[in-house]
């Protein structure tokens, strides 16, 4: 078996990770990845999980929900274990104090892999490796994280921002034991066999235009678009009074259309006369208006389309936005979407913002093992 996914409602963090090291008893384990609830005390399972697979690369994130293969949780722990039939080799480092040194965190990271991996990033085949990036999610380093790394490879860095349960008050990523919030944990890996990375999103692109003429990229603000207030013109161009134009931010987000293709920019708030994103938006960005579609059936799509492609699927590892999960909620559909994943050992979970070329929301990406 070269993969293996568990889960646990346990409510007892060492009764918890007594679970999930049972499940995976037996098996000649290289890496095992979990997503967790920001119920478990996070210092206490990032230690609980390295004792209980020692010699194992370990590492994680908290979470806004979890996902694993057919259903769909909250208040648990979800894991893959993986072997070296899908591991080749593997490096993870945690990058710290992103808020305050985000790119020498990230240098110091670069310089390890080169002296693990023996080979400089930049010349890496993105056919055979992938990175795995976990983020704070309240951290707001996200772009800067993923243009830097952009900067030194072209092999695929795919992720997610961590979650706290929609506290929106701590989140933290895990690695080497540890818990720690204020950072971000990079895992570089040398694949055993062929994998894909798939991004879906469920949006058709409408015939409106906005241009942020006006921003405050540190805050991720849009203060005008298309030279009105921001407030002002997207309420305009999705036909709605100014006054209710939030309650049109899930279903008409924005986004960067790069070959027919959207990259997600999602509203978070009003300020004032101003937007506030999840994602950066820079000035003078042109953006479409977009209008939410059916996840699930453009999920099942997406999926189905790429494992006939592949042959064969072994895993996926699900980075799916808190935004689609609570659309899927609001429209009873949480269990059609988790069983597109029943036949497949997944594991994921609802971030806080999805990273693949850059920081996006309102998306899934999939990384996915033949």
């Amino acid at each position: 078996m070269k993969i293996k996914v568990s889960y646990t409602t346990e409510k007892q963090t060492d009764a918890a990770v007594s679970a999930l090291k049972s499940d995976f008893s037996g098996m000649e384990i290289k890496a095992v990845l979990f997503f967790a609830s920001s119920a478990f005390p996070p210092a206490e399972l990032a230690s609980a999980m390295e004792k209980a697979f020692p010699g194992v690369s370990v590492f994680g994130c908290t979470t806004a929900g979890e996902i694993c293969s057919g259903f769909m949780s909250e208040n648990s722990i979800v894991a893959m274990a993986m072997t070296g039939g899908i591991i080749e080799d593997l490096r993870v480092e945690v990058l710290e104090d992103v808020k305050g040194n985000a790119k020498g965190a990230l240098n110091k990271a670069m310089d390890a892999f080169h002296a693990h991996f023996k080979i400089p990033l930049s010349e890496m085949d993105f056919n055979k490796y992938v990175g795995l990036i976990l983020i704070d999610g309240l951290s707001g380093t996200e772009e800067i994280l993923m243009d830097a790394v952009g900067n030194v490879t072209n092999i695929n860095i795919i992720g997610g921002s961590a979650g706290d349960d929609l506290k929106f008050a701590e989140t933290f990523v895990f690695a080497h034991g540890k818990a720690y919030s204020n950072a971000a944990m990079l895992a570089l890996v040398k694949a055993a066999g062929p994998f894909s990375i798939l991004k879906t999103q469920s949006f058709q692109i409408l015939d409106k235009t906005l241009v942020a003429t006006k921003v405050n990229e540190k805050n991720r603000e849009v203060i005008e678009f298309n030279g009105k207030s921001a407030v002002e013109a997207y309420a305009e161009a999705v036909g709605v009074p100014a006054e209710k134009a939030s309650d049109a931010f899930m279903r008409y987000p924005i986004g960067l259309v790069i070959n027919g293709d959207p990259y997600v920019r999602s509203p978070q708030r009003i300020e004032g006369n101003s937007i506030i994103f999840y994602c950066n938006i820079l000035e003078g960005m042109e953006l479409s208006l977009l209008e939410s579609t059916d996840i699930v059936a453009d999920t099942q799509k997406a999926v189905a389309d790429m494992k006939n492609g592949m042959g064969s699927v072994s895993g996926i590892i699900n980075f799916h936005c808190i935004l689609r999960t609570l659309e899927l909620k609001s429209k009873k559909q949480v269990g059609p979407y988790a069983a597109i994943f029943k036949d497949v050992p997944t594991v994921g979970f609802s971030t806080y913002g999805e990273e693949l070329f850059g920081h996006i929301n309102q998306t899934s990406t999939m990384l996915l093992f033949a």
